[in-house]
């Protein structure tokens, strides 16, 4: 099947050229024990204790893998208090009372390049292990499982495309620290012995690819280039990522790494050289308040800055009379909350506030746009009929877990039918 390309309003330019607020004061912050991947948490502290910006204080366990949770400031354990967090459930946090002196667990820690250049791959899997590092494009997927592969890697690819409108977190991390991205793959590339690294920007980015192209003259000895890819959605998922930058077709169902390939996001690699070089797990992130219900504003957090600050900084809600409708993440793959009491975590990258509109679906007209466009190859209205009808051996036969809920049959149905969501539905029901 040949995919049709659909290119999006991005609504990014104007984002990309705000300045970024740096707040970092917060009077409490809040770290998740749970998450969606990791359903229990065990605490490593205390109510009462004092920790330090960088050190351990729990960790949540997964079915296969667990994440370390660490403090971004230092100041005084609390009790538990409930907040929303990426996946818009109320989850039960622990709660630092911040007292602003921002102590570092291990400050004087830093491995020299000589060091660095000694680790072995164990070593590399470790560092990541113990950073509680995850992918940052979404997924949150361990960054130690993947990198603890034996199979025979040929490339690494730093994922930069960033597809989904209002999202510019990546972009503001390669723009502002480009220097982490190429030395984090180059970690990367040495752990598991790949001999080539690709950064993939969109080819219309040509200000930040200028800007990584000469950041990359500093270091010549590595094999790195920059991808130029086209610009399209959902140029951002792996899978069509790795096809545009280095022309490898990776089947979908199987692990990347057996076509020889490791596909990094861009400022996952950014949070593993922090790690290699310093010891430190990810503190930070940029974060985007955007749409026609807010001021848009761009800032670096620190993780566990409560959300409803950002609002407060942002002047509140404009023409709050009007219902809004509030979305973490992308409008084509975050996720609806009606609750905005919510946290920061390693994968928070946006709040968009958008004003209510009432959308009328109407019936199919069978235009197959939503079949054009699927980049699975689905019949999104087949299984919207057949989840309807709560039709299970039905939805078995339309492969509905091949959908990677990119959210385009949705955007290009000309009916308004919540396609995407039924799709959500379905995968449940099979389940």
């Amino acid at each position: 099947m040949q995919l049709v390309k659909t290119k999006i309003v991005d609504n990014k330019t104007k984002l990309i050229e705000l300045p970024t607020e740096a707040v970092c004061e917060p009077e409490k912050l809040y770290y998740p024990v749970t998450s969606g991947r990791c359903p229990v948490g065990r605490p490593c502290v205390e109510v009462g204790d004092r920790v330090l910006v960088g050190q351990l204080i729990g960790v949540r366990e997964g079915s296969f893998f667990d994440q370390e949770v660490h403090a971004t400031v230092s100041g005084v354990v609390l009790k538990n208090e409930k907040k929303v967090d990426q996946s818009g459930r109320l989850v039960d946090c622990m709660v630092v009372q911040n007292d602003f002196k921002y102590e570092e667990y291990d400050a004087d820690f830093e491995r020299t390049d000589e060091e660095i250049k000694k680790l072995t791959h164990k070593d590399f899997v470790s560092i990541a292990h113990d950073a509680g590092l995850v992918g940052l494009g979404g997924a949150a997927f361990p960054s130690y499982i993947k990198l603890d592969t034996t199979e025979e890697i040929k490339v690494v690819v730093a994922n930069g495309a960033e597809c989904e409108p209002y999202l510019i977190s990546d972009y503001k991390f390669m723009d502002e620290y480009p220097e982490k991205v190429i030395l984090g793959l180059s970690y990367v590339m040495q752990a598991v012995n790949a001999p080539e690294g690709v950064i993939a920007i969109k080819r219309k980015h040509k200000a930040l690819i200028l800007k990584m192209e000469e950041e990359l003259k500093k270091f010549p000895e590595l094999n790195i280039r920059i991808a130029k890819i086209k610009d399209f959605y959902p140029a951002g998922w792996e899978i069509l990522t790795v096809k545009l930058a280095t022309g490898i077709k990776v089947p979908q169902g199987t692990i990347m790494a057996k076509s020889g390939v490791l596909n990094f996001n861009s400022t996952t690699l950014g949070s593993f050289y922090e790690a290699v070089k310093y010891g430190r797990p990810l503190l930070h992130r940029f974060f985007t308040i955007a749409g026609d219900g807010i001021k848009n504003m761009t800032f670096k957090i620190r993780l566990g800055t409560p959300v409803r600050e950002l609002i407060q900084r942002a002047g509140g809600y404009l023409n709050p009379e009007i219902p809004k409708v509030l979305v973490l993440g992308g409008p084509m793959m975050g996720t609806n909350t009606t609750n905005d009491d919510i946290v920061i975590t390693d994968t928070t990258t946006s709040l968009l506030v958008f004003n209510e509109e009432v959308v009328k679906e109407d019936p199919c007209i069978m235009c197959s746009n939503c079949i054009e466009r699927c980049p699975t190859g689905l019949d999104p209205v087949l299984i919207m009929r057949a989840q309807r009808k709560r039709d299970k051996e039905e939805l078995l036969t339309l492969n509905v877990n091949q959908c990677i809920e990119c959210g385009l049959c949705s955007y290009i149905c000309p009916s308004k039918i919540p396609l995407t969501e039924e799709i959500k539905k379905a995968k449940r029901t099979i389940k």
